[in-house]
């Protein structure tokens, strides 16, 4: 497959394969078994062959399909261990590649967009793609002033193709369920179908990367590229060379885990501060472990088409709900709870009850720094998945505001990186950084009380002084 298939009938033929193919493979393996073979062996080739389809068809359909097997990929340690193997491999293709499309399609889209003399934009261009994702590839090329950089085109008729397959994926999103227990693949769906028009828009992707960049310009611990040119369907960027976090899923020193596992966690904390944007897409495609000399390694982070705004950093919620569980303080969390929307008014829990739930979840930001394991993360989608357990009963009666969602997701999705990762983080460090309400901070009672005075004696009320920039 070397083109990104347009008509919808195409990519809606192969997508609704997909559950035919799952019914199939279930016949053959009871065939299997009829004939002599033993349920395990049979079950862990029925497992391999369901992978190895779906995220092939995944991976050439590009477009929503290969966005939501992106999005999967992170989950991957929430698999039970027997089945995770031959998923695991089939994921982590989705990570950095999908079959390219054809060169005369690039050259046309330059053509089109860059205007017919495009080339001489460039002292070098590589017609070979070094990267392919959901809805455009990049080249590596060299800048008419001498810059390497990375030129990322949009395939043609990538818009028609999210939506279709996004469309589709949700009519059986019931059938993907099994493939990450306790996730719920259906909001899953609707978000990334939410997002279609920013994902598709390369200049709110190229302000979102140049807010970035220009933020962690001096930054020790992070890199992220310059935007050199943008226009429709064509972003060019500075280019960074550097180790795919995915081989250092695989392959990895403990010291390049540990140390791309504490930088992710500060990323991920630090950018709403700093940015007033949360970069919403975290897999492992999207970064890379640079050598540096001074700290050994730096991070450095791809793109920024998906993003949260966050114009006051993460919510204080946030920070305050994972204090208070820390403290124990099982009434006041329930009330947090229920002003952000998180239970609903028509439902009454037991705030000792909704205690016990978030604790194991919230174990890494217990201790002074925590091994993040495939294991771990089992045990807390098992727990929330067993239908028998309290977790699991307690959690279909909570909700997630819309406000939190992405939030959630990117946070999740981070989780699971630091599993396949294996990493040991320090991550509570980074939650009393950058995590507004974490920390409760000390103030002045005597000055609080004569700012509300003097506020109640003229009748008005003090408009909030402007936030000083976010420093670097």
């Amino acid at each position: 497959m070397s083109d990104l298939p347009r008509k919808a009938v195409t990519r809606t033929a192969k997508l609704a394969a997909l559950p035919i193919g799952f019914a199939g493979r279930a016949t053959w393996g009871i065939g299997k078994r009829i004939g002599g073979k033993s349920a395990e062996i049979v079950g862990r080739e029925l497992q391999q062959r369901t992978a190895e389809q779906l995220f092939r068809v995944l991976g050439e359909l590009k477009g929503g399909a290969m966005k939501f097997g992106q999005a999967l990929s992170v989950f991957e340690s929430a698999l039970p261990e027997d089945v995770a193997g031959p998923y695991r491999a089939a994921l982590t293709k989705l990570q950095e590649a999908a079959p390219p499309m054809p060169t005369r399609t690039v050259h046309a889209v330059l053509d089109e967009r860059l205007g017919k003399e495009w080339r001489e934009l460039f002292l070098e261009f590589e017609d070979k793609p070094s990267a392919a994702a959901s809805i455009g590839q990049v080249h590596r090329a060299v800048w008419h002033d001498g810059r390497e950089v990375a030129v990322k085109v949009q395939y043609p008729g990538a818009g028609e193709a999210l939506l279709s397959d996004l469309t589709q994926l949700g009519r059986f999103a019931r059938l993907l369920g099994p493939l990450i227990p306790g996730m719920d693949i259906k909001p899953l769906i609707a978000e990334l179908r939410d997002r279609v028009s920013e994902e598709l828009d390369y200049g709110l992707e190229a302000r979102a990367q140049q807010a970035h960049a220009e933020e962690f310009e001096e930054d020790p611990d992070v890199v992220v590229p310059h935007v050199v040119h943008q226009c429709e369907q064509v972003l060019v960027t500075e280019w960074i060379d550097g180790i795919p976090l995915a081989e250092i899923i695989s392959d990895g020193s403990k010291e390049q885990r540990d140390r791309a596992g504490q930088l992710l966690a500060r990323f991920l904390f630090s950018g709403p501060a700093r940015t007033g944007l949360l970069h919403a897409d975290p897999h492992p495609g999207n970064f890379r472990l640079l050598p540096d000399d001074e700290s050994g390694w730096r991070l450095g982070v791809l793109d920024f088409g998906t993003v949260d705004r966050l114009p006051g950093g993460l919510p204080s919620p946030i920070g305050d709900s994972l204090r208070l569980t820390l403290e124990g303080d099982a009434s006041a969390i329930y009330e947090l709870l229920r002003e952000e929307g998180f239970v609903r008014e028509s439902i009454r829990l037991e705030p000792d009850a909704v205690l016990d739930y978030l604790l194991p979840i919230i174990e890494p930001a217990q201790v002074e720094e925590f091994t993040f394991t495939r294991s771990w993360m089992r045990n807390q989608a098992a727990r929330i998945a067993d239908p028998r357990s309290p977790a699991h009963q307690l959690g279909r009666q909570l909700n997630l505001p819309p406000a939190y969602l992405l939030i959630h997701r990117v946070t999740l999705s981070t989780i699971g990186v630091l599993c396949q990762l294996g990493a040991t983080v320090r991550l509570k460090d980074e939650l009393e950084a950058w995590v507004p309400g974490f920390v409760v901070e000390e103030t002045d009672t005597e000055d609080t009380d004569t700012e509300e005075t003097g506020s109640a004696e003229t009748g008005f009320e003090e408009e909030d002084p402007q936030p000083p920039a976010a420093e670097a």
